[in-house]
Parts: structure tokens; C-alpha cells; sequence
């Protein structure tokens, strides 16, 4: 029996004590008012016929490996293996590729002896698992049929185990954000233990090749990574910006002001749709488009230093990825704003763009603001158009026109590969990584009491 089956089985028997325990409760209906409805019912002898059952089902199938194992290794032909462990793993992974028969010979003689012995002991486990499965299952689904009365509080049980199960979710959520950055936080440390934290965090020099042997060149590295930081500023929250911020207020300021409600209803889902396409295709078109078209520009006004790969390319695709999200942001701010705010501007005789500018724009402000530090969050942690656009020299120049490089572009350069997870050079994306860490969550930090603020003031 395979854990698919047993899953799909007890999945069964779960439906079908949910229509039965529904129809028990459903003949409540002619005596006295039951507490709950007959589906409350219905899903409270499911659950206990169910939830106890996958329970032991995953449980046994995390152990059964190891039961199979063990009883494989105490055949007799197991005598023949190996005493070195990593030897002895080597022809148990044979044994287990000929016993599910991805695999046609084994090298090792025994594992062919010892195939039929794993796939006999897998069979019977597993036969074993799917039977105390049921037999949970039938026995919860048992006692819970028998508890329902018409003054049985079902609806109770069964929201107490919703409650349960969101509980559950919200900490698998938050455990896994903790582990996270104690794995992140720990690996970080490691770098620092290596690589002096004022050099990291104000060197100007990123050079973080180091050679395997002491008398190489360069072995020591340069790990000063301001070049890194000021590219991801200057893409990112500098260029970037300068095209979605007022790109995307216009062009919420047309849609909730200007546009008749026919172009509302189709030019928002088709600005909105720019947030869907994936950020290897801007990344196309930064580096086949844009950043051809922007070198052929500077070569022809005479800009030095004008690179195939550059920080304007990058931060050009990059603002009209992100013109959604400061759309979107100042779109609702704006349609948040009081109506009878507008209608008292217009009233005391102001034209529309007046109220705009003076009425609507500085009261819709905060909500705005938080819209443009989300999308800057946003912007810092794209990896996939700079990589594709603006280059790896870790330079630190104010041209846009240069190629230069960013903290997530260094981060996948540094994680590409073989790598030693002990050396100061990858140990440095993790330093990177934290920074980066740091960064958006102190924007989105500021930008949701951005938002909160403007929602206190007019909710």
C-alpha cells in the first residue's frame, strides 16, 4: 500500500462519514431545536474520522524508511556489505533503486539479495501503516458518531478546530520568517568573524575573488561593498523612481479623476497587468532594447564612458515594472479622499486640476508616500533585469550611462557555482543578504505607519 493510496483511502472514509454523520443530524430536524446544523455535524465526525488517521499516515511514513531499513540490514546477505558507512549508504541506494526498479542491476552482489528482502519488508510496512491508519479512522469516526445528539455542540468543536488550524498556519508562517534570519543572521556572523565589519560596511573596493593558495595573487580580497550599496541606490530608489513615481501618480490621477468610467474599466486591469509579467522579460527588454538604443545615444552625443550594459537600461525597465505598484498605491489614496473634500474645493469655485494639486494630491499624500516606499522595497531586491542590464563591475560612479552592479546581482554572483560555504567570498552573500534584509524591512516598516497614519485619519 502506498502512501497515495492510504492518503486518497482515509480522504474516503472521511467523505463518507461526513454524509452520513450530515444525514444523522438531519433527522434532528423533527424533534428539538438541534444547537448546530447538520453540516457542522456532518464535518465533526469527518474530522475525527480524518484528521487522527493522516496524522499517524504522515508520522508512519517519515519512520517507515528506517523500519524498512533496519530489517533489510539484519538479512543474512546484509552480511556481505561494506563496513564503511558511506560504502555501505552506496549499496543500500542500490538496493533501493532495484526495489522500486528504477534501477536494472546493481554493482554490489548483494544488493540484489537484498532488493527482494526491502521490497517484501516496504510491501508489509506499508500494509501495516494503512491498516492502524483505518482502524484510527474507523474508531474516531466511531466515537464521534455516537456523540451527536440534537443538543451536541458540534458547531463548537468544529470551529475550535479552525481556530486550531489558523493558529497552525500563522506559526508555520512565522517560524519559517524566524528561521530564516537566524540562519541568515548565523552565516552573516561567520562572514564578520572573517572580514572586519567597517571595512564591509564603508570600503570602497568589491573584490572578493580569493585565490586557493596563499602566494596567489589577490588571495586576500576586497570586501568594502559601498559600490554595491550605491549601485542598488542609484538603480533602484534614484532611477528607478524618477520614471514610476510620476508616471504611475498621473497616471492614477487620470484613472480617478479624468478617465469616464469605460476607460476606467479597461485601462486600470491593463496598467495592473505590468505587475504580472515576469521580471525575466523586462529583463529581455532591458538588455536586447533599452540598453543598446541608450549606448547608441551617448556614443552619438559624445558621453564617455557610455557601456552595452547600464545603470540607466536597468533603472528605465525597472521604473515601468514598478509603475504599478505607485499607480495602484495613489489610486486608492486618492479615491479614499473624502468626497465632500472635492466637492467643497469645486464649490468655492476651484478648477479640477486646482483641487488636484491642492485639495486631493496633499490629502491623499501619506497613503502615497507608502505606496513609493513599498515599490522602492520592491525595487532594491530585483535581481533579474540588473543582472541582464546593467552589468557586474562593481563600480561607484554617478554615470548613468556605466555599468554597475547591485547587492542582488552580487548575491547570485557569489552563489553561482561550486561554492566553499566556508570561505569569506560566499560566506560575504549572506553579509549582503542581511543588509538587504535590513534595508526593506525598515521601508516597509515605515511605509505601512505611512499607511496606517493616512487610514486613521480618514476610515
Amino acid at each position: 500500500m502506498t502512501f497515495s493510496a492510504a492518503l486518497v483511502t482515509i480522504i474516503a472514509l472521511g467523505v463518507v462519514a461526513w454524509a452520513l454523520a450530515r444525514g444523522k443530524a438531519a433527522a434532528f430536524a423533527g424533534g428539538p431545536r438541534p444547537h448546530s446544523r447538520p453540516g457542522h455535524h456532518g464535518w465533526y465526525v469527518a474530522l475525527w474520522a480524518g484528521v487522527p488517521a493522516l496524522i499517524f499516515l504522515i508520522a508512519w511514513s517519515v519512520s517507515m524508511p528506517g523500519l524498512v531499513s533496519s530489517e533489510t540490514l539484519s538479512a543474512p546477505a546484509a552480511a556481505q556489505l561494506p563496513a564503511d558507512p558511506m560504502e555501505r549508504s552506496a549499496v543500500m541506494a542500490e538496493v533501493r533503486g532495484l526495489a522500486s526498479g528504477e534501477m536494472a542491476a546493481g554493482f554490489h552482489p548483494a544488493s540484489e539479495q537484498l532488493a527482494p528482502v526491502y521490497r517484501s519488508a516496504t510491501t508489509r510496512y506499508g500494509w501495516i501503516g494503512f491498516g492502524i491508519a483505518a482502524l484510527l479512522g474507523l474508531a474516531g469516526g466511531a466515537y464521534a458518531w455516537f456523540r451527536l445528539t440534537p443538543s451536541f455542540r458540534a458547531r463548537t468543536a468544529v470551529e475550535r478546530v479552525v481556530m486550531i488550524a489558523l493558529i497552525a498556519a500563522s506559526l508555520i508562517a512565522i517560524v519559517t520568517t524566524i528561521g530564516i534570519v537566524f540562519s541568515l543572521l548565523f552565516e552573516s556572523l561567520r562572514f564578520f568573524a572573517k572580514v572586519s565589519p567597517i571595512e564591509f560596511l564603508f570600503g570602497t573596493t568589491w573584490s572578493p575573488q580569493t585565490a586557493i593558495r596563499a602566494d596567489q595573487v589577490g588571495s586576500s580580497g576586497a570586501f568594502g561593498a559601498v559600490p554595491l550599496f550605491w549601485g542598488t541606490i542609484f538603480i533602484g530608489a534614484i532611477i528607478a523612481m524618477i520614471v514610476a513615481i510620476p508616471l504611475g501618480l498621473m497616471s492614477a490621477i487620470y484613472l480617478t479623476q479624468y478617465a469616464p468610467a469605460t476607460a476606467r474599466k479597461w485601462l486600470k486591469p491593463i496598467l495592473e497587468m505590468l505587475a504580472g509579467v515576469p521580471t525575466v522579460v523586462y529583463g529581455y527588454f532591458a538588455a536586447l532594447t533599452v540598453a543598446p538604443a541608450l549606448r547608441s545615444f551617448a556614443v552619438t552625443v559624445g558621453i564617455p564612458g557610455a557601456s552595452s550594459e547600464s545603470a540607466l537600461a536597468a533603472g528605465l525597465v525597472m521604473g515601468i515594472m514598478i509603475i504599478p505598484f505607485v499607480s495602484s498605491m495613489a489610486d486608492d489614496s486618492i479615491a479614499a479622499v473624502p468626497q465632500s473634500m472635492r466637492d467643497g474645493s469645486l464649490a468655492m469655485g476651484a478648477t479640477t486640476s486646482e483641487t488636484i494639486r491642492k485639495v486631493l494630491v496633499p490629502a491623499a499624500l501619506p497613503g502615497v508616500v507608502g505606496g513609493v516606499l513599498l515599490a522602492v522595497s520592491r525595487a532594491i531586491g530585483e535581481t533579474m533585469i540588473v543582472v541582464m542590464a546593467a552589468g557586474l563591475a562593481a563600480n561607484l560612479t554617478a554615470n548613468p550611462f556605466a555599468s554597475v552592479t547591485t547587492v542582488t546581482t552580487q548575491i547570485v554572483q557569489l552563489l553561482t557555482g561550486d561554492q566553499e560555504f566556508d570561505s569569506a567570498k560566499t560566506l560575504a552573500a549572506f553579509a549582503l543578504g542581511l543588509v538587504l534584509f535590513l534595508v526593506t524591512l525598515l521601508l516597509n516598516i515605515v511605509a505601512l505607519g505611512v499607511v496606517k497614519k493616512y487610514r486613521e485619519a480618514y476610515d
